[in-house]
């Protein structure tokens, strides 16, 4: 009797473990789905109780999301959503002041991220693109924190051109932001680019949590 209490027990070790990081997905999930919205706060109470987790994995959970700049973490206010839903803000706006030479020059440097090998011309053409994004958005004081959380992003930049060396198969989000934008279609404009940006990050975290794990095994 004792080998299948072991191996139970075991079992339930490795589902506390992997609680974190299953977390994050399904939050990151939540997001790409609306189920949390914009602006919205997270508390670790209610973030376990659905998706019946301890507030432990949650806490580690947001502390990561935090990192990526999913989220923001404050003091006595917990973790709000964040990145995405700067740009959620930012796009419907702008969409009304963006003339045809807007969108080309936008595009242009879309297309430029996209064919690039480069870590310093990847992070010049993206603040381009969102100084005219947040420009025709009208929105200052928006754009400076989003400056501020891309600022904190930059030093994964060479890490996306590591897990996408292939121009052909790099995720094209920004290109995608304009193409819908273009047609008038800005809630579908925000939900295509939120689908290949959790999509990127889903990647990049995958790849540090392995080579952490790598490193941790050695």
């Amino acid at each position: 009797m004792r080998g299948p209490f072991v191996q139970q027990r075991r079992n339930n070790e490795q589902e506390i473990e992997k609680a974190p990081s299953l977390v994050v997905q399904k939050i990151r999930d939540a997001i790409l789905d609306e189920t949390f919205k914009p602006g919205e706060r997270l508390p670790e109470e209610q973030v376990g109780k659905m998706f019946k987790v301890s507030r432990s994995p949650v806490r580690e959970a947001l502390l990561a999301l935090e990192k990526e700049g999913t989220v923001v973490m404050e003091p006595f206010k917990g973790a709000t959503v964040e990145a995405l839903s700067l740009i959620t803000l930012a796009a419907k706006p702008a969409y009304r002041h963006l003339s045809p030479t807007d969108f080309d020059l936008a595009y242009g440097l879309a297309k430029q991220m996209t064919r690039t090998k480069s870590a310093k011309e990847y992070f010049e053409c993206d603040r381009r693109f969102w100084d005219i994004i947040f420009q025709k958005a009208q929105r200052p004081i928006l754009w400076e924190v989003f400056r501020q959380l891309g600022d904190r992003l930059t030093r994964y930049n060479p890490l996306v051109l590591k897990l996408f060396p292939d121009p052909e198969t790099r995720p094209r989000q920004r290109e995608v932001l304009i193409e819908f934008l273009r047609k008038g279609e800005v809630d579908e404009a925000v939900r295509a680019f939120k689908k290949l940006y959790l999509e990127v990050v889903h990647r990049i975290m995958d790849h540090l949590e392995t080579d952490q794990s790598a490193k941790s095994a050695h």
